[in-house]
């Protein structure tokens, strides 16, 4: 497969066949986010208004903490609460019209700079995916290698798809994205079966459980959250 500046992050998070790939381009791109906003980035004014009004997940001020460099988050802190006092808590309220406040505040209470920084560039490596898929036959015999896509993953890879593949090519993205998500999908759910059976006093049981079938439950929610519950 020949890379380029646009398909070397794609194939990268593809080559190693284990897990769900976009999970793994996700994570690629958390981290370089969170390793943005906790360097020269807090100096950046037009960085510093977009923290100021979109703030952080709970997910990522986690993510955040632990970090060497927690000036950076006490600088964004201070001017995020400040505009949060002054814009809202602390604003007078409109003589006439719509209160703005209350936009603003629904703004920062579902807001995070690092989820928008990543919804971004995977918007446009979710184009790159499809793009390679069509291109590259190389590529779409690496697709099918994968052990799987998770469920939120294969949601968005086919949404996309949908809207920006050929229809005559969509039929076949599709199935082929199907087949990753549905080996997966039947393997939790006999896993899960065999766990449910344990606790049914009429099911035949010999010997402990294999892990697999003790860790279905984590498992499963993690292919339906896109998130490891480690």
């Amino acid at each position: 497969m020949r890379d380029t500046i646009y398909t070397i992050p794609v194939s990268e998070v593809f080559e190693p066949k284990e897990g769900c790939p976009l999970c793994r381009m996700r994570d690629m791109l958390e981290e370089r986010a969170v390793e943005y906003i906790m360097g020269a980035a807090m100096m950046e004014p037009d960085v510093r208004q977009m923290t100021n009004k979109v703030g952080f997940c709970t997910e990522h001020f986690r993510m955040m903490l632990p970090r060497k460099n927690r000036l950076s988050i006490g600088l964004m802190l201070q001017s995020h609460l400040d505009y949060i006092r002054t814009e809202i808590v602390d604003a007078k309220a409109p003589l006439v019209g719509k209160d703005k406040r209350v936009q603003l505040a629904k703004e920062i209470s579902g807001g995070c700079f690092v989820c928008d920084r990543i919804a971004q560039s995977m918007d446009r490596m979710l184009d790159n995916t499809l793009q390679m898929w069509v291109k590259e036959e190389s590529f779409r015999r690496l697709f099918d290698e994968q052990e799987t896509v998770c469920f939120p993953h294969y949601t968005e890879l086919l949404s996309a798809a949908q809207e920006k593949l050929p229809k005559k090519q969509f039929p076949a993205f599709a199935a082929a994205l199907g087949r990753l998500t549905l080996r997966r999908l039947e393997e939790l759910k006999g896993d899960i079966d065999e766990f449910c059976n344990l606790f049914d006093y009429r099911a035949a049981h010999s010997g402990p459980a294999p892990d697999e079938v003790k860790s279905s439950i984590e498992r499963s929610a993690a292919f339906l959250s896109a998130r490891s519950m480690d």
